[in-house]
């Protein structure tokens, strides 16, 4: 499971350290692919190769292979250097809207890679209670 949270730098090479915790869990090569919502997001081999799959089984119309392609664009299989890190494509530094610097945030059976700008925006909108994040507004259904 990945949880925690990360701020790297991309350097002049588009390279990026990827924590060891992360690397660990993800093995030898992993998936990057452009995410929906704008980041990317880093998979197993295992796990990509199921989202794939319902990917591959969705029929045959012409708005479905724009789709297939539309959600198969830009997804590159990745391994780390020596030092831990991985190198982008332009295309997904572009597709994440990508600067220098990055959050690498896990998100249990996924790792999400965020414009540290886009993030702190992004967080900046989740609700507030009075001292802060409240969870419960979050998911009040979830018994924390």
């Amino acid at each position: 499971m990945f949880q925690g949270d990360y701020i790297h730098n991309i350097d002049a090479k588009n390279r990026l350290f990827i924590p060891a915790k992360f690397r660990e869990e993800l093995g030898d090569s992993f998936v990057v692919c452009p995410s929906p919502d704008g980041c990317l997001f880093v998979y197993t081999e295992e796990h990509w190769q199921q989202i794939a799959e319902q990917i591959a089984q969705k029929s045959s119309s012409r708005i479905d292979r724009i789709r297939q392609r539309n959600a198969l664009f830009g997804v590159t299989t990745v391994s780390p250097d020596k030092q831990g890190r991985i190198t982008l494509t332009p295309r997904l530094i572009e597709k994440a809207h990508l600067q220098k610097e990055v959050m690498i945030f896990g998100m249990t059976n996924r790792i999400e890679i965020w414009d540290m700008e886009r993030w702190n925006r992004m967080m900046d909108e989740l609700p507030q209670s009075e001292d802060g994040m409240d969870s419960e507004d979050l998911y009040p259904e979830i018994n924390y």
